[in-house]
């Protein structure tokens, strides 16, 4: 019987260089150690881990040095995919990784048992929002279309949906309708997971669940009602964990959100004798 394939997910790192607090408010490096000693704990162990973008915060390449310095302790296998706070040229060479392109965008296919997990540079160099050129699309179709029977999971920095936080959305995925047109064309698609907003969010996007990854840092300020100035809060830090399940047709996805930190517990249910306790 194939066993379940775990995907950590963490996203929007922004880390800057040492000693520098994001917004002078938020220690993003001290987060992220934090993050990583959680993922490293975690049982089961994850058979991967996903960073969606945003690794970096100006971007220089001292902040991607420190980045491979705090990452260092993590033993789990990781591959990263740019946001708009980075530099394709300078992630490329701090994270010579397997890309698909030997040049421009990042992307990535990555083989876990019998899932694809594949990840999309869907940043527009020098602007906010975020959008899939051309060959990616190809490339995505192209690699979607090679294989019937393998599951896959998609991964992009820029949702292709609004979440009714208005400046946000603003710098979301341009062109979602090109990619929701391949990913209808493509049934082994079971999820898409983005980042970008620092929020757990839960909808659906061309007939597939699709998340967005909250931050292990700070929250984008949940303001629907465009009350406030962009803002930001510093709430509880989280990553995801997208559990796949081997079963009929592609399997099943959970996406669990798993809080960073040390909580109270766990304390059982039932007491020796069995009886609630």
């Amino acid at each position: 019987m194939p066993k379940p394939v775990h995907i950590a997910q963490i996203s929007d790192l922004h880390i800057k260089p040492p000693g520098s607090l994001a917004y002078g408010r938020v220690d993003t490096a001290a987060a992220l150690a934090r993050c990583v000693t959680a993922l490293n704990a975690f049982r089961p162990r994850p058979d991967f881990v996903v960073i969606s973008g945003d690794l970096a915060d100006t971007p220089t390449a001292g902040e991607y040095q420190h980045l491979q310095r705090l990452l260092a302790p993590l033993k789990l296998r990781f591959a990263g995919i740019p946001g708009n706070h980075d530099s394709r040229e300078l992630m490329r060479a701090a994270f010579p990784q397997a890309y698909a392109f030997p040049s421009g965008p990042l992307n990535q296919r990555v083989e876990i048992g019998g899932l694809d997990l594949l990840l999309l540079d869907s940043s527009a160099p020098g602007k906010p929002h975020g959008e899939l050129d051309a060959p990616t699309l190809q490339w995505l179709d192209a690699v979607l279309a090679s294989s019937a029977d393998r599951p896959a999971l998609v991964f992009l920095h820029h949702p292709p949906f609004a979440t009714g936080v208005g400046h946000m959305d603003r710098q979301n995925l341009r062109n979602a309708g090109e990619l929701a047109a391949i990913i209808r064309r493509h049934p082994r698609v079971r999820s898409i997971a983005t980042g970008h907003v620092h929020r757990a969010t839960l909808t659906t996007f061309a007939g597939v669940a699709a998340t967005i990854c909250p931050a292990p840092n700070h929250a984008v300020d949940l303001d629907l009602a465009e009350l406030r100035e962009p803002s930001f809060k510093v709430e509880p830090p989280a990553f995801h964990l997208h559990s796949w399940f081997p079963g009929d047709g592609f399997g099943d996805v959970v996406t669990h959100q798993v809080p960073i930190g040390d909580f109270d517990g766990p304390h059982p249910f039932f007491g020796p004798d069995g009886r609630l306790l």
